[in-house]
């Protein structure tokens, strides 16, 4: 009932990494660790005009690559991370960004949450579900996992929510996160779950 209150709040929910193919998305996803999606979109806009292929940032130089997106914070890492990752999918891939997990989790920079990412929302592969803060918060928040670990609450995910549902639950979650349940200060009073929330101490 809780996921059916969100769905209809948000018809619109999506991924708001702005990106037109899967190696955008991949490298913005890397971008946004430690990053709001607002910031990476701004500095993405100029970088896929620069770099818009996996060669061109296997080819250039750290500290180019440092100066465009220096934005986005810890730059230094996310840099070296980004042009290693290209490397690989020139070396490897054929420049493509490969649609499984096993593959994506091999290139630098890519973590689960990164390729939960990019297989769901690029590819439509629902491989897993993203927990990134917002869904962890709303997760526990929710009543859907007392775990704090992503690990763990992804897996509470899992079985909670039919495959059918992972790809589009984070986004669901997301949205509501940023819209009403923030970390800070949720506006509970006029969020339309507050009848449903365990955080009033009611039923799901």
């Amino acid at each position: 009932m809780t996921l059916k209150l969100i769905k209809k709040h948000y018809p619109d929910a999506h991924c708001e990494l702005n990106h037109s193919n899967s190696f955008e998305l991949l490298i913005a996803t890397i971008l946004s660790a430690q990053c709001t999606d607002e910031r990476v979109n701004k500095v993405t806009l100029a970088l896929f005009k620069k770099f818009p292929t996996p060669h061109h940032i296997a080819e250039a130089s750290l500290t180019d690559l440092e100066k465009w997106i220096r934005p986005t914070g810890f730059y230094k890492n996310k840099a070296k991370n980004i042009k290693a990752c290209c490397q690989l999918l020139v070396q490897n891939f054929n420049s493509k960004v490969p649609p499984n997990i096993d593959s994506l989790i091999t290139l630098p920079g890519v973590g689960r949450k990164t390729a939960n990412v990019v297989l769901g929302v690029a590819f439509n592969i629902p491989n897993g579900v993203v927990v990134d803060t917002h869904v962890s918060r709303l997760s526990q928040r929710l009543g859907f996992s007392k775990n704090k670990t992503p690990e763990k609450i992804e897996l509470d995910l899992q079985k909670l929510f039919e495959k059918k549902e992972w790809i589009m639950l984070s986004h669901y979650l997301i949205f509501h996160g940023r819209r009403h349940c923030k970390a800070r200060n949720p506006d509970c009073e006029n969020c339309f779950l507050k009848q449903k929330c365990p955080r009033n101490h009611l039923k799901l």
